[in-house]
């Protein structure tokens, strides 16, 4: 019977590996938002081929989603056919609380993401070693920040014992993690020479045994990002959105203006916009929900060239202004 449920998640799961490399982009995107790299679409789809700091992060992240979302297929179905193993579900763990009902079984998710990840990887050079490697600290990321839930039990309300269990981390707290992996990051220098001799492949080998498991490595420096390379689809900073005031932003936010636009050798540029939005919504019996359209200016930021891109708007106003007055005369 367990086998029958794990050759129905495993089914079940290859047909969403799509759904969850899309779930690692809005993540990466998200983690990036306000970096010079900010996880382009075809990130996921060049990871394999570059070997810097991005890819490590990309590696790791698309690594967690397939454990943990298999992971949580497998939970659902042991939970519709109530196929549990007792390691799993029982077990004590210290003075006044033990382990109880189910913990999340996230050796399931991590076999079943080296099934999809690792198996990608048929070299035994030091590319195929980094990726394997960032693909085992993205597991271990799931396994660092999995929470212990607790329940308090005993006579009117006191917790005098607790049953507890181990849950799933969120994605956002999983690529949090990462992200201060990602700023981590160790160089390994191995690219150069280091091909799939068996005097390289021994020294690849002992290498990457020597480097912690839940750290991410990269082999080569990343390039500019603040400038367009056509020939890496990276598009630089040039007409990138930055934030410079807001009482809810934190240092790295509010310091994206600088990053983006100033280190990059770009001016800010500030513009107005108008957002409309619903608002003063209303129920009518029955059954309908009318609102009201508000409109509010807003102040927005963005990386131009020096003069470049200031000038051509100054000099399209002075054109609309001279037409204006020759239509008055």
């Amino acid at each position: 019977m367990i086998y029958s449920v794990f050759l129905k998640v495993y089914l079940i799961y290859s047909s969403s590996v799509a759904a969850g490399a899309q779930s690692g982009i809005e993540e990466c995107k998200y983690q990036f938002s306000w970096d010079r790299w900010n996880c382009p679409e075809r990130a996921l789809q060049l990871s394999t081929h570059r070997t810097n700091r991005q890819t490590a992060f990309v590696l790791a992240i698309s690594s967690v989603i397939i454990s943990t979302k298999s992971n949580s297929i497998y939970i659902t179905i042991t939970r519709l056919y109530t196929v549990g193993t007792e390691s799993m579900c029982r077990g004590t763990g210290g003075t006044g609380w033990q382990w109880g009902g189910c913990s999340d079984n996230v050796g399931f998710g991590e076999a079943i993401s080296k099934q999809f990840v690792d198996t990608l990887e048929t070299g035994q050079d030091a590319r195929a070693a980094m990726n394997l490697h960032n693909n085992e600290a993205g597991r271990k990321a799931v396994k660092g920040t999995m929470q212990k839930t607790c329940k308090c039990h005993g006579v009117s309300g006191s917790c005098t014992t607790q049953t507890c269990w181990l849950q799933l981390p969120d994605l956002r707290e999983v690529g949090n993690y990462l992200k201060e992996k990602y700023h981590q990051a160790l160089k390994v220098d191995l690219l150069r020479g280091a091909g799939n001799s068996a005097a390289s492949r021994g020294a690849i080998s002992e290498t990457f045994s020597s480097i912690s498991r839940k750290e991410l490595v990269h082999l080569e420096d990343s390039p500019d990002y603040c400038l367009e390379n056509r020939t890496l689809e990276l598009p630089g900073t040039e007409g990138r959105e930055c934030l410079k005031k807001g009482k809810s932003l934190n240092k790295w936010e509010k310091r994206s203006c600088k990053r983006l636009c100033g280190e990059c050798g770009l001016a800010v540029e500030e513009r107005k916009a108008e957002l409309v939005s619903s608002c003063n919504c209303k129920f009518h019996w029955c059954c309908a929900v009318k609102c009201e359209q508000c409109r509010k200016t807003v102040t927005k930021y963005f990386c131009v060239k020096n003069g470049g891109q200031r000038g051509k708007n100054e000099s399209a106003g002075s054109r609309r202004k001279n037409l204006r007055l020759r239509k008055k005369h």
